[in-house]
């Protein structure tokens, strides 16, 4: 293997905690080298050696560091990652990665100027649920696709404590900016660019500024029609992952376990990590050539948001084209904007 990729967190907050100390950490292509905390020095306590910086200027500026995550509150994406390419690192962005399209574009360019990666942190399309719905709808066995539909809904009347999320004005606030790139993307890396689409949003919170619903429908040729759902009201969600075709349906509850084990200290290399608990399977409905109605519970597969990082070892060492592409978020950026 070639020498490990050194790489700095600009946050050491819930997501770089959770999302990427753990696999950067164990992997064996990745060395850890250093975090940004502005306040409590907590890295230290998880990660042994880690160097905590006290600013992104001095991250930056580290000159043994290949690759920066940026993964600070979305108004701040754009800026960051730009000041990390024009020091010569390779990014990971969280989610969005910028705010409009012309900053994506920026980010693009910058990054085929330097020669540097610029890649995108959308992990959901490593979640058991989705991956269990991709396996069963590239099967076949649900025939042409009619309808499908992603959801991401929770029941939370109380606005966040994290104010770049709840404040009117502020760019790439709300539900939409939140949520919503996780569940374009997954459609996306399914069915690539819609023909058309529409968008409705809401705000139903008491004293809340920004949306907290939103709905895509998304039109495909053969018309096949997509709805991207989600909401911060919804006392009793519906399965997340439904799929209809002209031979079956498929329906699936969002009970990926990662996140939940990874902020509980579970890592990445335990035996039982992402695996769902028992009694979540799939269920897919089918009828046979006499009319009868055929049930059948599908096991899920495991979740795994290492194969994110295996991708951008292989994209940055090996040259190997990252999965989620430039177009993959103009398209999706195209969309949030809207």
């Amino acid at each position: 293997m070639s020498s490990p990729i050194v790489t700095g967190l600009m946050a050491y907050g819930m997501s770089g905690r959770v999302f990427h100390a753990p696999f950067v950490e164990l992997h064996p292509g990745f060395k850890l080298k250093a975090v940004v905390e502005r306040h409590e020095k907590k890295a230290k306590a998880d990660l042994p050696g880690i160097t905590s910086y006290n600013s992104t200027d001095e991250l930056v500026n580290d000159n043994e560091l290949e690759l920066i995550i940026v993964n600070t509150p979305p108004h701040t994406h754009f800026d960051l990652a730009k000041k990390a390419l024009e020091a010569g690192k390779h990014v990971l962005i969280e989610k969005p990665i910028a705010i409009n399209s012309a900053e994506v574009k920026e980010l693009f360019e910058l990054g085929r100027k330097m020669n540097k990666h610029v890649m995108v942190y959308q992990n959901r399309r490593w979640d058991s649920d989705f991956v269990s719905m991709k396996k069963v709808i590239e099967s076949g066995r649900l025939g042409e696709l009619i309808e499908v539909h992603f959801r991401f809904d929770r029941y939370k009347t109380t606005l966040s404590p994290k104010v770049f999320k709840e404040t009117k004005g502020l760019p790439g606030n709300g539900l939409v900016y939140d949520l919503g790139p996780h569940l374009i993307d997954q459609a996306i890396s399914l069915f690539g660019k819609p023909l058309s689409f529409k968008k409705t949003t809401g705000i139903y919170r008491e004293n809340s500024e920004v949306p907290d619903y939103f709905h895509f429908h998304l039109s495909y040729p053969h018309q096949l029609n997509v709805f991207l759902t989600s909401g911060l009201l919804i006392a009793e969600p519906t399965p997340s992952f439904v799929a209809h075709g002209t031979l079956g349906s498929y329906l699936k509850n969002r009970v990926d376990v990662q996140e939940a084990q990874l902020d509980n200290g579970i890592w990445p290399d335990e035996p039982f990590y992402g695996i769902e608990p028992e009694g979540e399977d799939g269920i897919l409905a089918t009828f046979d050539e006499g009319g009868n109605k055929q049930t059948e519970y599908i096991p899920s597969e495991k979740g795994d948001y290492m194969q994110l990082f295996e991708a951008v070892y292989d994209t940055i060492r090996n040259g190997t084209l990252y999965p989620i592409t430039a177009e993959h978020i103009a398209w999706q950026v195209e969309l949030l904007e809207s």
